[in-house]
């Protein structure tokens, strides 16, 4: 082998390198598109049975189909903003005249009174809190600034949902947009597999994403109807923002148990701990449990083995490893990338043993 060979082997290996950074760069660039994207492509997997349906079943044109899809679709979140906007809005006023000072004192007041109530029971808790600094770490200042924030985000918001919502419709309307796209970088000899593999990917996620709409709806009305029960304020938006955080797997119930434990005490400031406060939550988390265990009995057993058809030992471990890796993201991320992962390896290896395996409810 002489130098030229050499050399021509390094300038093309470095040329290479330079192009991945390059591309790696650009990517990290347009980070917010490929949000876009991702998010528009969700949506429209949640949204394909519905086209699918109003051309089979109504006789619908395709351009017809999407439009009236599209139309439903932004009908359900504009009427999810419109039942959360009084909500907000009250809250964001009585927010902007908080008296601070009014707030750290009930807030004090729940401490002394949890503080004597665990002293009864023999149980010294206090000493533990001040060690902590828990109580010096919360300013209360934050929260105007916080929803000041809020508001200046909203423009932003405004010019991603505005793409979002375009994608979608496009997504919709020509299904195989995406798939050509792909299609430019496959081998010959390959495309007849990759549009399967398309095909199979677009229906199961499809029945995924719209069994977690109805997991989260499942939990939204048992919380709802909880807090109704029992008079916390502003149930509804407990309740919605608990059950969204369900989507994060295993970590998301945690931080929905503790949002809804502070919420529910902090709803009743003012009131005696012993006789109001301290049943109420004990009765609010009894049904969080209850939904819970709905949830992880019922909803999500019948998610993943009706719709991404696998075991939920094995989407377990999935998605521990992904969290692993990648954290929260990975975890959400975790079901739909692996069920595309095995729909793949299932038409590409399909002679492979351990393939087999893993691939034979498909």
């Amino acid at each position: 082998m002489n130098s030229k060979v050499v050399a021509n082997g390094i300038l093309r290996a470095v040329g290479i390198i330079l192009a991945v950074a390059l591309i790696l760069y650009f990517l990290y660039q347009i980070q917010s598109v490929i949000v876009y994207i991702a998010v528009a492509a969700v949506i429209s997997l949640i949204g394909r049975p519905i086209v699918l349906f109003l051309r089979r079943k109504l006789k619908f044109n395709n351009t017809f189909a999407v439009v009236v899809t599209m139309v439903l679709l932004v009908g359900l979140f504009v009427g999810l903003i419109g039942l959360f906007i009084p909500l907000v809005a009250e809250q964001g006023q009585n927010l902007a005249l908080l008296d601070i000072d009014q707030l750290q004192n009930n807030i004090q007041n729940l401490y002394n009174q949890v503080v004597s109530y665990f002293e009864f029971k023999n149980i010294d808790v206090e000493q533990s809190i001040k060690d902590s600094g828990l109580l010096s770490k919360l300013d209360f200042a934050y929260i105007p600034e916080f929803l000041n924030n809020l508001v200046s985000g909203l423009g932003s918001f405004s010019i991603g949902l505005f793409s979002v919502l375009f994608i979608t419709f496009f997504f919709l309307k020509d299904s195989q947009l995406f798939e050509n796209g792909i299609m430019t970088f496959i081998p010959s000899g390959n495309e007849a597999k990759t549009r399967r593999s398309f095909n199979t990917i677009k229906d199961l996620l499809s029945r995924y994403f719209v069994g977690l709409i109805f997991q989260i709806l499942i939990l939204f009305v048992i919380y709802t109807i909880v807090l109704l029960i029992f008079g916390i304020n502003n149930a509804v938006v407990i309740a919605f923002l608990c059950a969204l955080l369900n989507l994060v797997p295993y970590v998301g119930p945690l931080i929905s148990g503790f949002l809804m434990l502070l919420l529910s005490m902090s709803s009743n400031l003012g009131e005696s701990f012993s006789e109001v406060i301290l049943p109420k939550t004990t009765y609010v988390m009894i049904g969080f449990i209850f939904a819970q265990l709905v949830d992880n009995f019922f909803s999500q057993p019948f998610i993943f083995s009706k719709s991404v058809k696998s075991h939920p030992l094995e989407i377990f471990l999935v998605i521990v490893i992904a969290g692993i890796l990648f954290g929260i993201v990975g975890m959400i991320v975790a079901v739909p990338t692996y069920t595309a992962i095995k729909v793949i390896l299932k038409e590409f290896l399909s002679e492979n043993k351990v393939v087999k395996k893993l691939t034979k409810d498909l």
